[in-house]
């Protein structure tokens, strides 16, 4: 069983990733347009489950192999049963600390969207408490059922990209330098 285990926010998180983004980075090269930490690790002071996301964004998703093989290189294992047909998927070895690896079309919505979403929270030190509140509620109710944990979470991740994406048009918002 796949238990639903919230850890308080370290700054590990955030070292982990730059230790594997820059061998990501030294094997994928110019490929990858740009190298991202996303999701609840990349926020200081948001408890999470402690997996590293990482979006990788690349011209097209159409020459799979300039991606997948340098990651299978890396020993990331891809996905290709994953559903969601805006991204291609790797994961990290069984028996290896958990690395989610998110590769998307540089520029398209979905690229732009983990990127608002995790810009708006660093931005916002109470929207992060309300989130991590929601999150910690949902792992309580739903500690053994991964799917309805975050089916759950997806009621407040709506409001809050809703409330980003006015953020993002009064500032003019946009995703910054690559993170490697």
């Amino acid at each position: 069983m796949d238990q639903i285990i919230l850890q308080p926010y370290t700054d590990e998180w955030a070292h982990l990733f730059s230790s594997i983004a820059k061998k990501i980075r030294e094997e994928l090269g110019e490929v990858a347009i740009r190298i991202d930490h996303i999701g609840s690790t990349s926020i200081s002071g948001l408890a999470a489950k402690p997996i590293i996301d990482i979006q990788i964004s690349v011209k097209s998703l159409d020459n799979i192999d300039e991606f997948r093989i340098p990651l299978e290189r890396l020993g990331y294992v891809y996905k290709s049963d994953n559903p969601e047909k805006t991204k291609r998927y790797f994961r990290e070895k069984p028996g290896e600390s958990r690395i989610h690896i998110h590769v998307r079309k540089f520029g398209s919505w979905h690229q732009q969207f983990p990127l608002l979403f995790r810009d708006y929270l660093r931005c916002h030190p109470l929207e992060i408490k309300l989130y991590e509140n929601e999150k910690y509620r949902l792992a309580e109710m739903y500690k053994d059922n991964r799917a309805a944990y975050v089916e759950g979470k997806n009621v407040i991740f709506w409001d809050i990209i809703y409330r980003a994406d006015k953020w993002a048009s009064q500032t003019g918002w946009d995703s910054g330098p690559s993170d490697a």
